[in-house]
């Protein structure tokens, strides 16, 4: 009887000093004066999509929202990037993390929210538009890039993509003298086998 009281006890204990360290946490998020360095993404419908850079997807994801306005890390999403050569594309899985209770804002959000949720409830695939293409013959692993250059080394290639509302191609990854001039200001290997089969 003793060791279960003991254990009770101990489990009460750290039961209230989470809860006593989380409530001084928020307090003191509270009383830190925000820092507004978030940019505001502009109000745009999936209408507007089609006068943007970029192929219209079948659902209206916004970067310019999840990794701009929200500060999503790209890893958070493109799990896989630091260990394979593709970045992946999310599953409805890991969107839900979030979609799962964030239910939109506004009636254009709410329809495309409902659209995730559709495809993880179904089961069925969101079918997405690829943007960039990759010439058959070369071979760009993306864990190494990323495992040199860090976790920001994606802007290197897509751009600043915290301010785009639609994803679009912004570097031609598919000349040569792109991947050369960034090989060459970095001074890394510019052997062909290393990017040629």
């Amino acid at each position: 009887m003793r060791k279960l009281a003991s254990v009770f006890g101990g489990t009460l204990l750290l039961t209230l000093a989470v809860a006593f360290l989380a409530r001084d946490a928020a307090a003191t998020r509270q009383a830190a004066p925000a820092v507004n360095d978030s940019l505001i993404a502009p109000n745009l419908t999936p209408a507007d999509s089609a006068a943007l850079k970029g192929p219209r997807q079948p659902i209206f994801f916004r970067h310019d929202i999840h990794a701009g306005q929200y500060k999503i890390n790209c890893q958070y999403c493109h799990y896989s990037v630091s260990v394979s050569s593709e970045p992946g594309i999310p599953s409805m899985g890991t969107c839900m993390n979030c979609h799962l209770v964030i239910g939109g804002t506004d009636s254009t959000a709410k329809v495309e929210i409902a659209k995730v949720r559709e495809s993880f409830n179904t089961g069925t695939p969101v079918e997405w538009n690829r943007v960039y293409f990759l010439a058959r013959h070369a071979h760009f692993p993306h864990m190494r890039h990323i495992n040199a250059m860090g976790p920001n080394a994606c802007a290197t290639c897509h751009g600043d993509v915290t301010r785009a509302p639609q994803v679009f191609k912004v570097n031609n990854v598919n000349n040569m003298g792109f991947c050369i001039n960034c090989h060459l200001e970095r001074n890394v290997s510019r052997d062909c086998s290393v990017c040629h089969y």
